[in-house]
């Protein structure tokens, strides 16, 4: 009588099979959502001129009363060169959106569970920076003649905004703090990170580490609107817990037998040397010997 036994199948990578991922179509139309929600609401902030530059003087001396850094140090070291200033400024004009949708895209695809996650810290965030935008208009600094800082958008290209803010009807350019351009690329390496496992993972960090310089340099945002992303973005995620990453138990193995046949369940695969089972070690496959 011949008898085989089939060895345990797979385990689902670190849990991730076992959450079902959300309806495509229902996570584009609330994603697409978000970004739609984020324009509208900035542009409900326009038309506060007076009050918007009247909170940039006092961010201004609040950086200096704190002994901040000052932002011209930042772009003092990107002005010594053209390619330099125009790089930067293209990294600010380009990077912000497509980097945010395709870490959504890949957590989407290979982690359901921490998708879910980030689209609503993401979500949570954008929301409170609008509040902030809405109660709170501030002009950049390189709208601010006390900064003695240089429009690199406008003097080197490329930008974004249009000269003027009273002509702009794309963007609101008085909706500097909180920096969105920071805390979406901090939350970006902070998912990474979360979401993976290799040992390089911590080098995403210098996602929003370059965006912060870019952000400074190029006079679009003060260091006061990174502190105020960072800090939302730290109260998010402080209420919206990421998911465990636990290895799914791997099922027992199926013996098929000969009729009449009694086998004894065979002893498991001992654990890796010097240490408890590794995550996702499966079970030894068990040998059933032919005969009667």
């Amino acid at each position: 009588m011949e008898s085989r036994s089939e060895p345990a199948r797979e385990p689902a990578r670190e849990g991730e099979a076992a959450i079902q991922r959300p309806p495509l179509v229902r996570e584009l139309l609330l994603v697409a959502g978000l970004f739609l929600v984020y324009k509208l609401g900035r542009q409900l902030a326009t038309g506060h001129t007076g009050e918007a530059f009247d909170n940039a003087h006092r961010v201004w001396d609040l950086e200096r009363f704190l002994r901040l850094p000052g932002e011209g140090d930042v772009q003092s070291a990107l002005l010594h060169s053209d390619t330099l200033v125009h790089v930067v400024n293209t990294y600010y004009a380009t990077v912000h959106f497509p980097a945010t949708a395709a870490f959504l895209i890949w957590l989407y695809l290979r982690r359901p569970g921490h998708y879910v996650w980030a689209r609503r810290v993401l979500a949570a965030v954008t929301a409170a920076a609008l509040v902030v935008h809405l109660t709170f208009p501030l002009a950049p600094p390189r709208m601010l003649a006390a900064t003695g800082l240089v429009d690199t958008g406008q003097v080197y290209g490329p930008t974004v905004y249009g000269a003027s803010p009273e002509t702009d009807s794309l963007s609101n350019q008085f909706a500097a703090m909180p920096s969105l351009h920071f805390g979406w690329a901090l939350m970006v390496a902070i998912g990474l990170i979360a979401a993976t496992r290799s040992r390089w993972r911590w080098l995403w960090l210098l996602h929003p580490l370059v965006t912060l310089l870019v952000i400074v340099g190029t006079a679009n945002h003060y260091w006061l609107d990174a502190v105020v992303a960072a800090s939302l973005l730290g109260i998010a995620l402080a209420v919206i817990r990421a998911p465990r990453r636990t290895a799914a138990p791997a099922a027992p193995a199926r013996e098929r037998v000969g009729a009449g046949s009694s086998v004894p369940e065979g002893p498991e695969a001992p654990d890796e040397p010097g240490g408890p089972e590794a995550p996702g070690a499966q079970d030894a496959p068990e040998l059933v010997g032919a005969g009667r």
